[in-house]
């Protein structure tokens, strides 16, 4: 059966309860039973009539029709958009974290390395003539101390007083010395006695020994005891001699010429012999024609320095004048703490008129040409090994390196070796710097006027 048949049937069986509605309709009066009857009448030929056109449907199953491709959905596109755009958000968050943590790590770092000032060493002009500090000193002193005990019974010099060699400075009652001379004396004089009657006793028995009256062995007895008696004798003479010696030491003598700088004690003082805890020292003398001054001449000098080379010494107290002066004798060596050489400078002073222990300069003529520089006072760092200044090295590393000080002029040093004008100073450096630490170098300002150049002002005024 075919489409269109299918089509005109399905009418006629939709039309026919219409016709059984209408005569049903058409006969009033029927009764209510009559027409659930007809309604399932009708509800029968309904189904009969699907059932028959289902035995006519053909068994094979219809091809849908075809419909083209549906295109691509939106939603998918759009969180897919928004996948990637979360991806890149959370990327671009992650590294922005990462930049941050970095950075900090840096300025962390940054912070942790110490920051210093730093200058450049002015360079200096090599000076002619070389001054040094110097201490005038006797050039013989003496402490004089009592060779025996007993009481100062008078002092014939005083402080201040000149003195020749061999001169009687005092004089020392010594009662007790006195009667232990004599004791010894007369000591002496029993052995001798002894000794007599010894030797007398000796050449009788030998004599005896001789026609063999007495034995050998008892004339040897005697011959000892003589001997004996001549060892007392020389024992007791040593001991008068000391005695005597002690008893010299009663008058106090000046050991050489010079001045008495001390005088300690006065007549009826208690005096002790020897200079230890219980001495007392009776007089300085001190030996003032000419003067030691002992100076120490930096390392970058020491070459120049000539024993018997002309100096000359000057002292505040005699201004304009200088006092002629020869290098004496050196060391010979570099003291390994101060790196300077010992010098010892003589000074006539026949009229008396420098004092021992007083402050001078000594002018050495080296004309060596040590290059010099000079560095803030507030550079200097002061070591267990000596002293020390900061450089700044390659790399921004800290080198600390020995320097050779030379003149103080308060605010800046004078540097002699170690450093030179190119080098990079730290200026108040940490005492915890140490070598090769890592530092951040601050320049100083443009403006910043270094110790020794000239002022603007002066400048102006020498151009002027």
């Amino acid at each position: 059966m075919s489409a269109e048949d299918e089509s005109k049937l399905t009418p006629g069986t939709t039309q026919r309860p219409a016709q059984g509605s209408d005569a049903n309709q058409s006969q009033p009066g029927q009764p209510e039973e009559h027409h659930a009857r007809s309604a399932q009448a009708q509800r029968d030929e309904e189904i009969e009539a699907i059932q028959q056109h289902s035995k006519h449907q053909p068994a094979a199953i219809q091809k849908p029709p075809e419909v083209p491709p549906a295109p691509p959905r939106r939603a998918l596109m759009i969180v897919g958009v928004l996948l990637l755009v979360l991806l890149i958000a959370g990327g671009l968050t992650l590294w922005s974290h990462m930049s941050h943590e970095r950075a900090l790590a840096k300025e962390t770092e940054r912070e942790t390395v110490p920051t210093v000032a730093v200058v450049y060493p002015l360079s200096e002009k090599p000076d002619e003539d070389l001054v040094l500090p110097g201490s005038l000193q006797a050039y013989e002193e003496s402490p004089i101390y009592a060779r025996t005990s007993g009481y100062l019974v008078r002092w014939y010099k005083d402080i201040g007083s000149k003195v020749t060699k061999g001169e009687l400075l005092a004089k020392i009652d010594t009662p007790e010395v006195d009667q232990e001379l004599n004791q010894t004396r007369a000591a002496r004089q029993q052995i001798v006695a002894q000794m007599d009657l010894a030797k007398i006793s000796a050449d009788r028995w030998e004599n005896l020994r001789k026609t063999d009256s007495v034995s050998a062995q008892e004339a040897d007895q005697y011959e000892s005891g003589y001997k004996q008696s001549q060892a007392n004798l020389a024992a007791a003479d040593a001991n008068v001699r000391r005695l005597e010696q002690l008893e010299g030491f009663k008058d106090v003598y000046a050991p050489f010429s010079g001045v008495l700088t001390k005088r300690n004690v006065d007549p009826g003082a208690l005096i002790n012999a020897g200079a230890g805890a219980a001495g007392r020292e009776l007089f300085d003398l001190a030996r003032v024609d000419p003067l030691r001054v002992y100076t120490s001449v930096p390392q970058a000098y020491a070459p120049y320095i000539k024993v018997g080379a002309k100096t000359t010494v000057t002292l505040q107290e005699f201004p304009g004048q200088k006092f002629v002066a020869t290098v004496a004798r050196t060391a010979e060596a570099i003291d390994p703490t101060t790196r300077t050489l010992l010098t010892e400078v003589d000074v006539p002073n026949k009229d008396g008129r420098l004092l021992p222990g007083s402050f001078g300069e000594v002018h050495f003529a080296v004309g060596s040409g040590v290059n010099k520089v000079t560095i803030p006072v507030n550079a200097m760092l002061f070591r267990a090994e000596g002293p020390r200044v900061a450089v700044i090295g390659p790399g921004g590393k800290v080198q600390l390196r020995p320097i050779n000080i030379g003149r103080d002029y308060g605010a800046t040093l004078e540097v002699l070796g170690g450093v030179s004008t190119t080098d990079q100073i730290v200026i108040n450096p940490a005492d915890s710097l140490e070598e090769g630490q890592q530092v951040n170098v601050v320049q100083p300002p443009a403006n910043q006027q270094q110790p020794g150049a000239p002022s603007q002002s002066q400048q102006k005024g020498g151009t002027s």
